[in-house]
């Protein structure tokens, strides 16, 4: 990446059910978006600023920020020298199994907090990224449970049950699964409230009540998310970028780098080759 930027956004095949990104970022910018995983993501330098839940967050060195699944956020410097930071992304599923082994947590576990200071934490989330660089799978993965149970005990509790009582919430509900289902020619505003039987208005008021963005910026992070499905099946960017409804392969580009923080050409050949030893990229 230019101007010092340089990131690695890659899958160890001995650590299924796991994203890993290291990276240093200095005028990168994340728009607003959500994950299917939960994001760990340890500081080594530098701070970076993200909006979550209507506040604005800030981690440097020894912290961490912590995402559950579905939760919208940004990312940016919060220093002129941007931030260093490895990050790991794993499946609910995968933190659910830690979760039931390890704690006492009764319902979904999640983290309770979206930054913690944590300097132990952050040693043991570099550690899986470097005994995975290193093809070093025993310790990848007893690192990986090892930190994942650690912050769950010490910054995790039960998330909150999600509910659909309301007429707004079962709207946006719906709506979200209008939008799904013609990602590739998704109605307008008006004709989507026409036919939730709503006005526009209620309708931004609702979906961004529930989603924590608008249907627009939601519609988009869905398309990335499913194209990120495709080019993990081996899809190339051109072939993804039209089967999810950008316009063509730049339109996928700009939004898939301001939401995964890579290319998705850099994305799908990280997924293609046979994992080999790698020399530490932020060295």
């Amino acid at each position: 990446m230019d101007n010092g930027e340089r990131a690695r956004h890659w899958r160890y095949p001995q650590l299924p059910g796991v994203d890993l990104l290291r990276a240093r970022y200095i005028r990168k910018t994340f728009v607003r978006h959500t994950h299917e995983t939960f994001v760990i993501a340890a500081i080594t330098a530098g701070v970076e600023e993200f909006h979550h839940r209507g506040d604005v967050e800030r981690a440097g060195p020894g912290g961490l920020a912590l995402i559950n699944p579905d939760t919208p956020h940004t990312g940016r410097a919060g220093v002129p020298e941007g931030w260093t930071y490895s990050a790991l992304y794993p499946a609910a599923e995968l933190v659910a199994d830690i979760a039931a082994e390890t704690t006492t947590i009764r319902g979904t576990a999640g983290f309770r907090a979206p930054v913690v200071d944590d300097p132990q934490a952050v040693r043991l989330v570099t550690e899986v990224h470097r005994a995975a660089e290193e093809g070093n799978a025993l310790a990848a993965d007893s690192l990986l449970r090892i930190a994942v149970a650690r912050l769950l005990r010490d910054h995790g509790g039960p998330l909150p049950a999600r509910t659909a009582h309301s007429a707004g919430t079962r709207m946006a509900v719906r709506a979200r699964a209008i939008l799904e289902e013609r990602m590739t020619e998704p109605p307008s505003l008006e004709r989507l409230a026409a036919e939730l039987g709503t006005g526009p208005f209620a309708l931004l008021r609702a979906f961004r009540a529930v989603h924590g963005m608008p249907p627009h910026t939601w519609l988009t992070d869905a398309r990335v998310r499913r194209a990120r499905h495709l080019l993990d099946a081996g899809a190339a960017p051109a072939e993804a970028a039209v089967a999810v409804g950008f316009t063509d392969q730049s339109h996928l580009t700009r939004h898939f780098t301001r939401i995964v923080g890579v290319p998705p050409g850099a994305y799908r050949r990280e997924r293609a080759r046979t994992y080999k030893t790698a020399p530490d990229l932020l060295s």
